[in-house]
């Protein structure tokens, strides 16, 4: 597929319910049920903050895209010690002018009168697509739908590249490690490009995460502005924008909270409180999951309106955002999921489960049924990595972390990730991490699936 056409859909499900249809499927055959377990993924969010920079996606204009300092149409809210962003961003150029470029930068500002020291813990940054030598860049590709990852990052847009640099601990190289602000006026910590030069449609985007930790309070602030080409706009010029409060236009009224009928999502521009889903997955009342029980699945990133029937939704909350924006975190972007599986295996026989990731069709989902298609020749729900411990290696014993990346389309039974093989009575942790990627689509499930035992498989009497 073209770039221009994936951002397309990208922005169509984020507005928009997610899954609803586009278009007619080619399809020889129709959505099938698959009968088993489907509980509320344990665990909860935490209550780090995390500015949430997505509304507009499609920048048309200069101004301020969130600022959280007090003045201005500012939301007024001081972040200390540990806090995180996430940003993601699309710029289409100027008719008139092909080699355009815009600019984002994230300003800062200490509250007090002492300087303050901003490390930068984790984060990365990649555009859709680079123009220069030296930009990390991540195209939108026709990716498998699994693909194992070894030395080299596997990815398939910005966002997913991102969120595999996360789970890798890498960084990109246009993050520094550490950032020091004067007081009395904003200072840029970071200035990035989203250039269209050469680009054919002229259109690219920018994802942006950052892990920070503050010595001290500070106001934060995302801003766009036009440079001169290759060259960013001024200090002085990222100041006047702020201080103005010159607003970048907003995308999409959002459907206001409990109302009926269709929902518009929009997208987010505000301080979300979660940034880390931790859990761990096992049945009600003891330890362990007991792995004879599979099929089991649990939500990820379940919403308003898709829950799947588990009447579990997942969204972050915002402790304030923007007039005209998302009231709440919808889809859980750049959050991560951080799962243990302690399996257990209860039976007088070995058995194996498989771990998949998997994108069920959400409109024929239910509690205790999942809608599948076959073909996987719908729209593109998920796209991006995963990341899993404890799954068999070719010696029979558990391995350590492994990595993949998957590209899951709407009705996909997930492709198996790996199995893992217990004797009787003997148990397992397995470690599930992701990062919800930008352009990725909500829901999703995580799942044990049965393995169908080979012969050679014995039962061991008492």
């Amino acid at each position: 597929m073209r770039h221009s056409s994936l951002l397309a859909l990208a922005a169509f499900c984020l507005i928009t319910i997610p899954g609803l249809p586009s278009g007619a499927d080619s399809q020889a055959e129709g959505p099938f049920l698959r009968e088993q377990q489907l509980r509320p993924l344990p665990g909860r969010l935490d209550e780090l903050l995390l500015l949430n920079d997505n509304n507009p996606e499609l920048i048309t204009g200069e101004g301020v895209l969130l600022s959280t300092f007090p003045a201005n149409q500012g939301l007024n809210v001081a972040l200390d010690g540990r806090f995180d962003l996430f940003s993601h961003h699309v710029y289409a150029g100027k008719p008139e002018k092909l080699a355009s470029t815009l600019w984002l930068a994230v300003l800062a500002q200490p509250l007090g009168t002492e300087p303050v020291t901003l490390n930068v813990i984790s984060g990365s940054t990649s555009l859709s697509q680079g123009t220069k030598p030296g930009q990390t860049a991540a195209p939108f590709l026709p990716l498998p739908s699994l693909m194992a990852e070894t030395t080299t990052p596997i990815a398939s847009g910005p966002g997913s590249r991102v969120a595999g640099d996360l789970l890798r601990g890498e960084q990109a190289p246009e993050l520094p490690k550490q950032i020091k602000i004067d007081p009395g006026h904003a200072s840029a910590l970071l200035v990035l490009p989203i250039p269209v030069a050469g680009l054919d449609p002229l259109l690219n985007g920018r994802n942006l995460q950052l892990r920070l930790n503050s010595s001290a309070p500070v106001y934060v602030a995302t801003v766009a502005a036009y440079g001169n080409n290759d060259t960013p706009p001024s200090d002085q010029r990222w100041r006047t924008l702020l201080s103005a409060g010159t607003r970048s236009p907003k995308e999409h009224q959002p459907t206001p909270r409990g109302s009926k009928g269709r929902m518009i999502y929009s997208r987010v521009s505000g301080v979300q409180i979660g940034s880390t889903w931790t859990g761990s997955l096992h049945d009600p009342g003891s330890k362990t999951l007991n792995i004879n029980a599979a099929p089991i699945s649990w939500p990820i990133s379940s919403l308003e309106r898709g829950d799947l029937g588990t009447a579990q939704v997942q969204t972050a909350e915002l402790k304030t955002f923007d007039k005209g924006t998302a009231w709440a975190a919808h889809g859980n972007y750049g959050v991560e999921y951080d799962l243990t599986l302690p399996l257990h295996n209860s039976e007088n026989r070995k058995r194996t489960v498989a771990i998949a990731l998997e994108s069920p069709d959400k409109r024929g989902s239910s509690n205790g049924k999942l809608q599948f298609k076959p073909g996987n020749s719908g729209p593109v729900m998920f796209r991006g990595p995963i990341e899993v411990t404890g799954l068999d290696g070719a010696n029979g014993r558990a391995m350590g972390r492994r990595r993949f990346h998957l590209v899951l389309r709407r009705g996909q039974e997930g492709p198996e990730l790996g199995t893992v093989s217990l004797a009787p009575g003997e148990s397992r942790r397995v470690r599930v991490r992701l990062v919800y990627p930008a352009d990725a689509t909500p829901p999703q499930v995580l799942t044990v699936l049965p393995v169908k035992q080979s012969n050679s498989s014995t039962d061991v009497h008492p």
